[in-house]
């Protein structure tokens, strides 16, 4: 009882009910025009017909008297066929026709009338339903003219017996469709229920099924699991970025306290005080920059999308960057080089963009220079290139690289393949990158590159771009 109760209250058993009952309607209202068109223009056939019999025999009654119309009618009324015809005297006597019997019905002024009578054809005695005409005639003389009309009605009641018929099927197999559908996607919704409460209970590796056949559940169950699957990466994310920061937060915090409670405990100049205190506020400038490059990416992460894009001048912002970089780079002789060529403008948010291409160049400056090959020039080039609607902007060095195997990786937050951590850094600067690309609908790339136009040999040379997505003007 309980499943019916679900059946009967679920929405597509009620849309299935909805479409039996405009489709019944539907049918009865074709069937319904059919008959009465078909009925009017039977009855009006009829209508015509004896109408100009009547005449007929008026006409021939004014031109040869009782006598000639009293032939007339026995001549026509011996031939077979479904017109009736009486012919009374001033006394109600018979005086030709085929009646045997003298309906009631003649009595009282001329009209048309419907009647049953008895009637012999090729020797059978039948009853059948006419329906006639009276007549007045000069010398108190009654003529009743019409046609047998049993088919008619038999018609009638065929379309009325397929007219019930057609809607009580109608109904019946609309509401079995009804409740075979509505328990088949109350399975279904049932079924999502289950893997839902389970998800809910914890279990984030459960999925909501799909049955394949690419309908709106199907649709809704794909787009509920790849959410729960973005769901449980960002879980998992924040699982990693939750043991990064106890790795990398934990070791500077204890160290600054340690320092500082070494200094305290230490008869100390104050010299020493001094420096220690440099060096905790270095420490802590660290930990500064960590917490506001994880805002940073949260930001970005949570974005509205294209409410802060604007129309940015792709040569003036690379030509700031460049500008920005330049003391940096002559500080350990490199090259920073802004080519020519992309698109001159593009949309997209310039604080943003600029802080990832900035934090490539900051990348580059520290990681880029090739210890092997100590006197080669670092040369760093920045690159736009439109491509359809898209967009790559490029920073591209001349160093080792990040290997292949690991270039996913460094997208991730607090990784840094310096495994020793010696270096200054703290493994955020990628993540910002890839976060300003998903902001922008985009991605990075991370490639070898080979030689550039100028010909310079670049085959050991790297690329990270920021590709956005439909970008350009």
């Amino acid at each position: 009882m309980k499943s019916l109760a679900k059946i009967f209250t679920s929405t597509a058993f009620r849309l299935a009910v909805m479409f039996t009952l405009v489709f019944a309607s539907s049918m009865a209202l074709l069937i319904g025009y059919i008959y009465w068109n078909s009925n009017l223009l039977l009855q009006r056939n009829v209508t015509e017909i004896v109408q100009s019999e009547a005449e007929s025999l008026s006409h021939e009654y004014e031109a040869g008297g009782i006598v000639r119309l009293v032939n007339i009618i026995e001549q026509r009324s011996s031939a077979p066929g479904d017109m009736i015809y009486l012919l009374l005297d001033f006394r109600g006597q018979s005086l030709a026709g085929n009646l045997y019997n003298v309906p009631t019905e003649l009595d009282g002024p001329p009209r048309w009338i419907e009647f049953y009578y008895d009637r012999f054809d090729a020797g059978v005695r039948y009853d059948s339903l006419a329906r006639a005409r009276i007549f007045r005639l000069p010398g108190g003389y009654i003529l009743l003219v019409g046609r047998a009309i049993t088919e008619l009605r038999r018609f009638e009641k065929v379309i009325k017996s397929a007219l019930y018929w057609s809607i009580g099927l109608t109904l019946v197999i609309g509401l079995l469709a009804g409740i075979i559908v509505s328990r088949r996607m109350l399975i279904r919704v049932d079924r999502m229920t289950e893997s839902s409460n389970r998800i809910m209970a914890g279990d984030l590796t459960e999925r909501i099924p799909e049955s394949g056949s690419g309908d709106e559940l199907d649709r809704l169950a794909h787009s509920l699991n790849a959410m729960l699957e973005r769901i449980n990466e960002l879980l998992h994310g924040m699982r990693e970025v939750s043991d990064n920061i106890a790795h990398d937060l934990k070791t500077p915090l204890t160290r600054l306290r340690n320092r500082v409670e070494t200094t305290l405990r230490s008869k100390a100049s104050t010299k020493a005080y001094r420096g220690a205190l440099e060096q905790t506020i270095e420490e802590s400038d660290h930990l500064i920059r960590i917490f506001n490059a994880l805002l940073a990416i949260a930001r970005v992460e949570a974005g509205a999308g294209e409410a802060d894009f604007t129309e940015i001048e792709t040569r003036s912002m690379l030509g700031d960057i460049a500008e920005l970089y330049e003391p940096a780079a002559d500080e350990i002789d490199a090259t920073i080089v802004v080519e020519e060529g992309g698109p001159e403008t593009f949309r997209g948010d310039r604080e943003l963009i600029s802080q990832a291409l900035a934090n490539l160049i900051d990348n580059a400056l520290k990681y880029g220079r090739d210890e092997d090959a100590a006197d080669v020039k670092l040369v760093i080039r920045l690159r736009a290139e439109q491509i359809d609607r898209d967009v790559r902007l490029s920073v591209i060095d001349n160093g080792p690289g990040i290997p292949p195997g690991e270039r996913a990786r460094v997208l991730e937050r607090f990784v840094r393949l310096e495994s020793s951590r010696s270096a200054p850094g703290s493994g955020l600067g990628l993540s910002l990158v890839a976060a300003v690309a998903g902001y922008h609908n985009g991605k990075v790339e991370i490639s070898d590159v080979g030689a550039n136009d100028d010909g310079q040999d670049l085959s050991t040379g790297f690329s990270v771009a920021l590709m956005l997505i439909n970008a350009a003007e």
